[in-house]
């Protein structure tokens, strides 16, 4: 029996639920965006109206006001989000219980065992119904035989419509399309793939599959398979406690970082957080990462991994600062830094000790982590801090833990 893949997007996501929540900008172009004050000042969602105004997610807050001036920008609540996103994936397991989250707006629901003859068509349009019924939002619904063209049905018209892709039509639909909207072909593949001569879906189909892998290596064979129709990829099982392959935060600072001692300060608050969410949700992690953005926009990344697991906020700050200091030669002042940990396990797994390290020492920085943690969940984040954050407070005056956003879950 062939597959019966949807895919569906909540149009606008952020700004459709702000706008539910504040109906008197409703009709007004309303963009949810950052804190200008604090250079967190992009577009990170739109309504239909501000889209008129060819606003883009990702530019500027100033750029975007001098497209439309009378913009209205409210700032993000991702709580609310989380619960919009929760109440819609309520909606989606009346019909499956496969169900694959792919960021807080998007699923993929294989509805293969729910369908009659195939019928798919029936159960988007009911999902579409009762989305904007009981929740207030629209979406856009893609359905197909695999992930890859469900999802490109759902970007093909919105908002609010449904696209059928199947195996009769998929050429006629997708492959006019520009390669760029094929998922996971981002700009730099698209620009490689455009210096070969190969601008749409269909041209990256014909292209013959040794030719791409060898100049895209592995990427090639799922090149040719995306833009074929040949993806079989499973939906997963909809899982509410999701698995965390990694924890780690990154800010755009309020100045231009100078120096070491500068990095210092910001590296410091970002390892706290990320150690504070790692014990919060009963992990320890190893390998340590820093990525760092100077103020020209060049950007590059670099890890390390320690020799034992931890949770300890002094540890993951240390690794991270001399991370940056081993690979950072301070050509240009840094725009943005950010600090993760990977390599998770639960805390309460056994592991193995160092001979040369001073478990009692590491023992005891964990209790005051906790104990900290206590004192900061009764009373805020600035209750306790270490002295190097009293130095500038212009640099260390920012709530991470609090403001972290939630990013989409890879398809892989």
């Amino acid at each position: 029996m062939e597959r019966v893949i949807l895919h569906s997007d909540c149009n606008s996501f952020y700004a459709s639920v702000e706008c539910l929540h504040h109906p008197e900008i409703r009709n007004k172009p309303v963009a949810v965006g950052g804190d200008v004050e604090q250079r967190h000042g992009i577009i990170l969602a739109k309504n239909q109206i501000a889209k008129k105004y060819n606003i883009k997610t990702g530019e500027a807050l100033w750029q975007a006001r001098q497209k439309c001036p009378e913009l209205v920008i409210v700032p993000p609540r991702f709580e609310l989000y989380m619960r919009f996103s929760k109440l819609a994936r309520q909606i989606y397991m009346d019909y499956t219980d496969q169900v694959e989250p792919f960021g807080l707006d998007e699923c993929w629901l294989d509805v293969t065992s729910s369908v009659v003859k195939g019928d798919g068509m029936t159960i988007a349009k009911e999902i579409s119904a009762r989305i904007k019924y009981e929740l207030g939002i629209t979406v856009s619904i893609g359905v197909s035989f695999n992930k890859i063209f469900a999802k490109l049905g759902s970007d093909y018209k919105k908002p609010d419509a449904i696209t059928w892709i199947g195996k009769d039509n998929f050429k006629d639909i997708a492959w006019p399309l520009p390669v760029g909207d094929l998922l996971y072909v981002g700009r730099s593949t698209q620009r490689k793939l455009t210096n070969f001569g190969i601008h749409t879906i269909g041209e990256l189909a014909d292209t013959p599959r040794e030719i791409l892998c060898s100049n895209f290596g592995k990427w090639g064979d799922v090149l040719h398979c995306f833009s074929n129709g040949y993806d079989s990829s499973p939906v997963a099982v909809f899982d509410n406690s999701p698995l965390v392959k990694s924890i780690g935060n990154s800010t755009t600072t309020p100045r231009d970082l100078e120096n070491d001692a500068d990095v210092k300060i910001i590296l410091y608050v970002l390892a706290d957080s990320v150690a504070r969410r790692l014990r919060e949700q009963g992990f320890k992690g190893r390998t340590v990462c820093i990525s760092v953005r100077d103020n020209e926009l060049s950007s590059f990344t670099r890890q390390h991994t320690l020799k034992s697991y931890t949770s300890i906020t002094s540890e993951i700050a240390r690794a991270g600062l001399e991370l940056f200091r081993k690979h950072y030669r301070w050509y240009k002042p840094i725009r943005s830094i950010g600090i993760s940990i990977t390599d998770l396990v639960c805390d309460t797994m056994p592991t193995q000790t160092d001979l040369y390290c001073d478990e009692r020492s590491r023992e005891r920085k964990e209790h005051l982590d906790t104990t900290v943690d206590r004192l900061k969940n009764r009373f805020g984040s600035y209750v306790v801090q270490p002295a190097v954050l009293l130095t500038d407070t212009q640099l260390s005056g920012f709530d991470p833990k609090k403001d972290h956003t939630i990013h989409p879950v890879g398809y892989f």
